[in-house]
């Protein structure tokens, strides 16, 4: 009984963690459209690139886990860096821009939930 409620529990994590990874490849994905429309730091190339970084790697890492690939871990570890990354730099952009904010956000909720993840398939 033990070792079902683990696995449901699980499960569930995983479940959260592919919406959160979903959820920041789509804000990402507006805020890239968004800086490409501005000036001065959102233009910045590292943050271009961080942002491209973050949408790819987002996406990679809920297409992992929809799989059930065995080295869905390891993408979400990567993920977690690269969300936070991006989170830092979104706020470093402009704190008071309400999309660099909602970006950030949600790339911070993506960081702590595949850590989570990460930590989880690690054993």
């Amino acid at each position: 009984m033990m070792q079902y409620m683990e696995t449901e529990l699980a499960r569930a994590e995983m479940e959260e963690c592919i919406q959160n990874c979903e959820e920041c490849h789509r804000v990402c994905t507006d805020t890239l459209t968004y800086s490409l429309q501005m000036s001065g730091n959102h233009m910045e190339p590292d943050h271009l690139r961080l942002l491209h970084d973050c949408i790819q790697m987002c996406r990679t890492s809920a297409d992992f886990m929809h799989r059930g690939s065995p080295f869905h871990g390891l993408t979400c570890g990567l993920c977690a860096i690269i969300c936070e990354h991006c989170m830092e730099d979104c706020l470093r952009v402009d704190e008071d821009d309400p999309q660099m904010r909602a970006c950030a956000h949600v790339c911070r909720r993506c960081t702590e939930s595949c850590r989570q993840m990460a930590s989880i398939a690690a054993g």
